[in-house]
């Protein structure tokens, strides 16, 4: 029976299931990326996978084909999707500063090695 689904899917031009399937996979790697990698940078591309799996299916989520008459202007997806991009960014930005700060007291961005706290 998975089988059949697969072929569907693959043989049906792409839908609105089609671009939940690749976000939900884009998700995944970015879940399983922040749960394996040691480093700082790793877990921060693991945040930004996971980031842009959700703005996918946000703008999925926001079609014109999953609605039938609604009274919304059908952006509600894209703005979801536009915050998530700001907030991105700013979390970029700020945890790349930490990252270097890191970098500059310990020789290293291995976050095992963070198991002491200095004011």
């Amino acid at each position: 029976m998975n089988s059949l689904v697969l072929a569907s899917l693959l043989t049906e031009p792409v839908g609105v299931s089609h671009y939940l399937v690749v976000g939900a996979v884009l998700f995944v790697c970015g879940v399983v990326c922040m749960a394996t990698k040691r480093n700082a940078l790793g877990i921060l591309m693991g945040i930004e996978l996971v980031l842009n799996g959700a703005n996918l299916n946000f703008i999925a989520f926001g079609s014109p084909y999953l609605r039938e008459a609604s009274q919304t202007l059908g952006l509600d997806g894209q703005l979801m999707s536009l915050f998530v991009i700001v907030l991105a960014a700013a979390e970029a930005a700020v945890a790349l500063a930490i990252a270097l700060n890191f970098y500059n007291s310990f020789s290293t961005i291995d976050v095992d090695r963070a198991d002491q706290l200095k004011g």
